[in-house]
């Protein structure tokens, strides 16, 4: 059975089709990149699977249940989301940050959870659970975003461009601490991307959306080696990974 799942997911906002009967699998353990340009509709297939946004039409599936039959609160509190402004709490430390979620579902040990979590992107907590989001860095200021989606131990992670507004030095040690943590704890994960060779470092498998459609879903062999359209050749051409 799959970790997750769209089939034939159409999503319109108005007059413009976001999503147009696009079907993805996700395997347990395996992480699968979305990649496109602004307004491919990458983002919308994100935010289905945790129901931030509904389809209009087909169904997301998340271990073979039906998501709409899911309690929509529930299921974002068991699936770790980082957006791509990260989404801290400017006002709350660190700890309490990366806490929330173990915190939201009454766990009694949730400042361990989320020192854990910090320990695990890197950031030792006696530096830094104590201080607030403007203390940190932009890098920083990301591995508590991970952290936070990471603290409770969730069955699958959601990122949404977590690494785009970084410097590439940074970009380029996240990366690394993003491959590491996969290989530690075999997470199922979904990453947004725009950049194809990201993509191809980081995920097992891309998924190339464009204006809604999906192109094709393979490995970075299998792209590089047959790609299905004419815009995933031009999309292998531009980023020189073909």
């Amino acid at each position: 059975m799959s970790a997750l799942a769209a089939e034939r997911v159409t999503r319109r906002y108005g007059d413009i089709i976001a999503l147009d009967a696009v079907s993805v699998v996700v395997q347990r353990g395996e992480c699968l990149a979305v990649i496109g340009e602004s307004g491919s509709g990458k983002t919308t297939l994100l935010r289905c699977f945790n129901r931030l946004t509904e389809p209009d039409e087909g169904r997301i599936l998340v271990d073979g249940v039906d998501a709409a039959t899911l309690d929509p609160i529930e299921l974002r509190r068991r699936t770790g989301y980082v957006p791509q402004d990260g989404g801290l709490l400017p006002h709350w430390s660190v700890r309490r940050n990366v806490a929330l979620v173990p915190w939201l579902r009454g766990e009694r040990a949730a400042h361990e959870a989320a020192e854990r979590a910090l320990r695990l992107v890197g950031l030792e907590p006696a530096r830094f659970a104590g201080r607030r989001p403007r203390e940190l860095s932009g890098g920083q200021r990301q591995r508590v975003a991970v952290a936070r989606a990471l603290a409770d131990q969730p069955g699958v992670v959601l990122l949404d461009e977590p690494f785009g507004a970084l410097d590439a030095i940074t970009r380029a040690d996240l990366q690394a601490v993003f491959l590491s943590i996969r290989r530690e704890l075999e997470l199922t994960a979904v990453l947004v991307t725009h950049d194809l060779a990201e993509a191809f470092l980081l995920a097992d498998r891309v998924a190339v959306l464009r204006s809604g459609h999906l192109e094709q879903i393979g490995s970075a062999a299998e792209l590089r080696a047959r790609p299905a359209t004419a815009y995933v050749r031009e999309l292998l051409d531009r980023a020189r990974v073909a």
